[in-house]
C-alpha cells in the first residue's frame, strides 16, 4: 500500500488530534476548521470531526462556534450528531438549536436517548411542541417520560433514569444473571440491580460485584443490601446530591410516595447537579440571576437590573447617613478621605463571612446543634481582625494627618464595623434560611447595607462626638 493511501487527508488528520489545548481549552484552529467546514457545507469533514467525540466535547464545540452556525452544524452532521450533547450546553443554546429543528427530528432523537437526557431536552420546550413530540414516541417510553416530567423542576424525579434492572428477592443469583444476559429492554450501563416486592415496592439493592462473586444457587434476598438509601422522587435535586455525597454512592433508587421503585439516579447526573447548584449559588451571591454566557445582551441586562436597582437604594441610604454629618466633614476633610476605608473593609469582611455561611447552609453543615457556636466563632474572628486592622489604619492616619485623635477614632470605628460585618455575615443568611428564603439571593445586599451604614455612622459619629463638631 502506498504512503499516500495509508495516511488520512490533512483536514481529517488535524481534526483527529486532541480537541483541547494543554490549558484545557478548545483548540482555536479546530474551531476555525469547523467554522470553515460549516460555511463550505462540507458534510464529510463535519461528520468525521464529530464521529468519535464524546457528547461533552460536541457540546463544547457547539458553544464555541458562532450563533449563526450552530443549527447548520447539527444539520450537516446528520446521523453523526449525538443529541445527548444538547444536555451539555447552556439552556439558551439548547433552545436555539431545538427551535430550528422540526418536531419530527426531535422525536426521532429523543427515542434514541436515555430517559434522563430526553427529559432534560423536553422540559424546556413549549407545551404544544412537547406534546407533539411525545405523541411520536412509543407508548411505553412516552409513559416513562411523562412520569418524569410530572415531577417538580429540579427534583430527583426530573433527573432520574427510568431504565433500571429490578428482580424479585426470591430469585437466585443464577436466574438473575441469565435474565440480565437475555434481557433486551435493559439499560446499557448499570452498577447495581434492585429487588422489588410484587407491588413494585423497593426491597433492597445489590451491587454487581456482590452478584458476580456469589454462587448461582444463592438467593438474592440473602445477599442484598436492604439499606439502599432510596431517594424520594419529590425531593430537591440538591438534597439528592447531598445523599450521594454522604454515603459515597454511585447510584441510588428513586421511589414515589408509596415507596415504589420508579427510577434510578446515577453519579454522572449528580455531578452535573452539584456543578449547577454551586454555579447557581455563586451567581445569586453576585445578584446576576440564572444568566449564561450565551444569553442575549437584553436578557442579561434584564436579569441584572433588578438587583442593581436594589443596590442603588441601599447606596442612597448610606449617602443619607453621610449627609447627617455634612458639617463634620466640611470642617475635617480628612474624614472624607478616610471614611471609605472603614466601609470597604467592613464590606469585604462581611462578604467573607457571608460566603462561608451560605455555602455551609447549602451543604447542611449549619444546624441547631452548632449555630450558636459558629456565630460566636465568627464574632471572635471579626473582633480579632478588627483590632488588627484598627492598629494598622490608626497608625496610617496618625502618620498621614499628624493627628493622634484621628487615628484613635478610625481605629474604634474599624473594630465596631468589623464586628457588625461578622455578625451580619453569619446572622443574615441564617435568618433568611429560617424564613425559607434562599440565603444566596438576598444576603449580599443586606450585608453590604449593614456594613456601609454602620461604617459611616460609627466613624463620622465618633468623629463628631470626639471633636465636638
Amino acid at each position: 500500500m502506498s504512503e499516500s493511501s495509508s495516511q488520512p487527508a490533512p483536514d481529517e488528520q488535524s481534526l483527529a488530534e486532541s480537541i483541547y489545548s494543554d490549558e484545557g481549552q478548545l483548540r482555536a484552529e479546530l474551531v476555525e476548521e469547523i467554522t470553515s467546514a460549516i460555511e463550505a457545507k462540507d458534510r464529510d469533514l463535519i461528520r468525521n470531526a464529530l464521529r468519535d467525540l464524546h457528547e461533552s466535547e460536541v457540546g463544547d464545540i457547539l458553544e464555541a462556534v458562532g450563533e449563526e452556525d450552530r443549527s447548520s452544524l447539527v444539520e450537516l452532521a446528520g446521523d453523526e450528531f449525538d443529541f445527548a450533547a444538547l444536555t451539555e450546553v447552556d439552556e439558551a443554546i439548547r433552545l436555539e438549536i431545538v427551535d430550528n429543528l422540526p418536531n419530527e427530528k426531535i422525536a426521532e432523537a429523543v427515542r434514541e436517548l436515555e430517559s434522563d437526557d430526553a427529559v432534560y431536552i423536553l422540559e424546556d420546550l413549549e407545551n404544544e411542541d412537547r406534546e407533539e413530540i411525545l405523541a411520536q414516541i412509543p407508548f411505553q417510553e412516552r409513559i416513562r417520560l411523562r412520569r418524569c416530567l410530572d415531577y417538580p423542576e429540579e427534583s430527583a424525579g426530573r433527573r432520574m433514569a427510568t431504565q433500571f434492572i429490578a428482580v424479585p428477592p426470591f430469585w437466585t443469583v443464577g436466574k438473575t444473571i441469565d435474565y440480565i444476559r437475555a434481557g433486551e429492554d435493559l439499560p446499557e450501563r448499570f452498577s447495581e440491580i434492585f429487588t422489588v416486592e410484587p407491588t413494585f415496592k423497593l426491597s433492597g439493592a445489590l451491587h454487581l460485584d456482590t452478584l458476580l462473586r456469589a454462587k448461582r444457587d444463592v438467593v438474592i434476598s440473602d445477599i442484598q443490601d436492604r439499606n439502599s438509601h432510596p431517594i424520594p422522587a419529590e425531593i430537591d435535586q440538591e438534597e439528592a446530591a447531598q445523599i450521594f455525597e454522604r454515603y459515597d454512592l454511585l447510584s441510588a433508587p428513586v421511589i414515589d410516595e408509596h415507596e415504589r421503585l420508579v427510577g434510578v439516579l446515577t453519579i454522572d447526573d449528580v455531578v452535573d447537579v452539584i456543578q449547577e447548584e454551586a454555579a447557581e449559588d455563586i451567581k445569586r451571591l453576585a445578584g446576576v440571576g440564572d444568566e449564561e454566557l450565551s444569553d442575549s445582551v437584553r436578557s442579561i441586562a434584564r436579569s441584572r437590573i433588578a438587583w442593581l436597582g436594589i443596590n442603588l437604594v441601599t447606596a442612597i441610604l448610606a449617602s443619607l447617613i453621610i449627609g447627617l454629618f455634612d458639617a463634620t466633614i466640611e470642617q475635617m476633610v480628612a474624614l472624607a478621605i478616610l471614611m471609605p476605608i472603614v466601609a470597604s473593609m467592613g464590606g469585604n469582611a462581611g462578604t467573607q463571612t457571608m460566603t462561608v455561611a451560605v455555602r455551609a447552609l447549602a451543604t447542611k453543615d449549619i444546624g441547631s446543634y452548632n449555630t450558636l457556636r459558629i456565630i460566636k466563632k465568627e464574632l471572635l474572628v471579626g473582633l480579632l481582625n478588627g483590632v488588627f486592622f484598627a492598629v494598622v489604619i490608626g497608625a496610617v492616619a496618625i502618620v498621614w494627618f499628624q493627628q493622634f485623635s484621628l487615628g484613635v477614632v478610625i481605629g474604634i470605628a474599624m473594630v465596631i464595623n468589623m464586628l457588625f460585618a461578622a455578625g451580619s455575615g453569619i446572622l443574615i443568611p441564617i435568618a433568611l434560611d429560617k424564613l425559607k428564603a434562599d440565603p444566596a439571593i438576598a444576603s449580599g445586599v443586606f450585608v453590604t447595607t449593614v456594613t456601609d451604614v454602620v461604617g459611616f455612622f460609627a466613624f463620622l459619629g465618633l468623629a463628631a462626638w470626639w471633636y465636638g463638631i
